[in-house]
């Protein structure tokens, strides 16, 4: 089973405050990937629909990490689901005002026989402001961050069928 090839997607943009927690979440794990020598890739992204589409070919597992703003739990929450299960496909960075929801790009890529992944797995914090500058978190977006990594952690541990 470690022949499968993941990849894990931080997904954000790290000026605009809590909006970076998918990228920092993503930095922790890289560094638990490489003391474990995990065959798993890791990058940084700060795009969705058509284009995160494409960068998910060739890929049997992603995990994709974003912040989240559904309003509907405490920030800082930190959520996992399959992105089928996302209520709103506009939530996060999944779609674009320009583009289409990764949903939707992802079953174009697949009517056109590209190789893409059958099930993309989400892990979510919980965000209220993504919309000033500044590198820091908030203090409890921050304090999510540990956790996230650790749901991240396990669900690479059940993709490749070992404790990590």
């Amino acid at each position: 089973m470690l022949s499968m090839k993941t990849l894990v997607i931080g997904l954000g943009n790290p000026i605009l405050g809590d909006d970076g927690v998918g990228w920092r979440i993503a930095e922790q794990v890289r560094l638990q990937i490489e003391k474990l020598s995990l065959p798993v890739e890791v990058d940084y992204l700060s795009l969705g629909g058509l284009s995160l589409m494409e960068r998910l070919v060739g890929y049997e597992n992603v995990i994709i990490i974003d912040a989240i703003y559904s309003g509907q739990k405490p920030v800082g929450s930190v959520d996992s689901f399959s992105l089928d299960e996302l209520l709103n496909p506009n939530d996060g960075h999944t779609a674009s005002a320009h583009d289409t929801t990764l949903m939707t790009a992802l079953h174009a890529g697949r009517r056109l026989s590209l190789s893409l992944p059958e099930k993309v797995q989400v892990v979510a914090v919980e965000v209220k402001n993504v919309h000033d500058f500044s590198e820091e978190l908030s203090a409890p977006v921050a304090a999510s961050v540990p956790l996230a990594v650790e749901r991240v952690m396990e669900l690479l541990g059940t993709l490749h069928s070992r404790k990590v």
